[in-house]
């Protein structure tokens, strides 16, 4: 029986769990994990991460050149913007030279029509003077002739009544004297 107590007993230290047991085996093992874990990280870092950090990388290419972009097309907007509100000037300025002219022109129309107007007028006063001063000669003349008949159907009646041609004479002057220049000329 002692032999087999000896070989119980060392059959439960052979299995007795040990802290840290180095044999062969855990030592292979362990070489061999680490080279599989290595290997694993070589191939996950071709086919993972090389792609992900060029996929990154052509990102932040691309943000960058977005960016660079964006503030180019800012700068050039902001000249765009510029040049338009110079130009929106200009052209306020050419409207109000425009108009200001314009305004000239219809202030030299305008004078040009009144002068035009009191030309008009002018002339108008002017022949309507002389037709008046025509028509008063006209009255003048026929207001003349109705004397002279006047003065004949007188002179019919005093030769009938026998006057001789010295009072016949005396009498038209007398009744022209009488009837006046300034009559005449109403």
């Amino acid at each position: 029986m002692s032999t087999t107590v000896a070989n119980l007993a060392l059959a439960s230290a052979e299995m007795a769990p040990r802290l840290f047991d180095l044999d062969l085996q855990l030592i292979a093992d362990s070489v061999l994990m680490i080279i599989a874990v290595f290997s694993l990280f070589l191939i996950a870092s071709h086919f993972l991460f090389n792609p992900v950090r060029e996929m990154m990388e052509k990102r932040q290419e691309r943000i960058k050149s977005e960016l660079d972009t964006a503030a180019s097309d800012m700068e050039n907007a902001k000249a765009l913007k510029e040049e338009y509100e110079t130009k929106l000037k200009e052209i306020d300025r050419e409207a109000e030279e425009i108009l200001a002219e314009a305004r000239k022109k219809a202030l030299a129309n305008e004078n040009k029509i009144v002068a035009d107007a009191k030309e008009e007028a002018a002339r108008i006063l002017e022949r309507a003077g002389v037709e008046a001063e025509l028509e008063k000669k006209k009255a003048v003349d026929e207001v003349k002739r109705e004397m002279v008949v006047l003065a004949s159907m007188m002179a019919a009646k005093v030769v009938n009544a026998a006057i001789d041609t010295t009072v016949q004479d005396s009498l038209v002057e007398e009744t022209l004297k009488e009837i006046g220049e300034s009559t005449w000329l109403n």
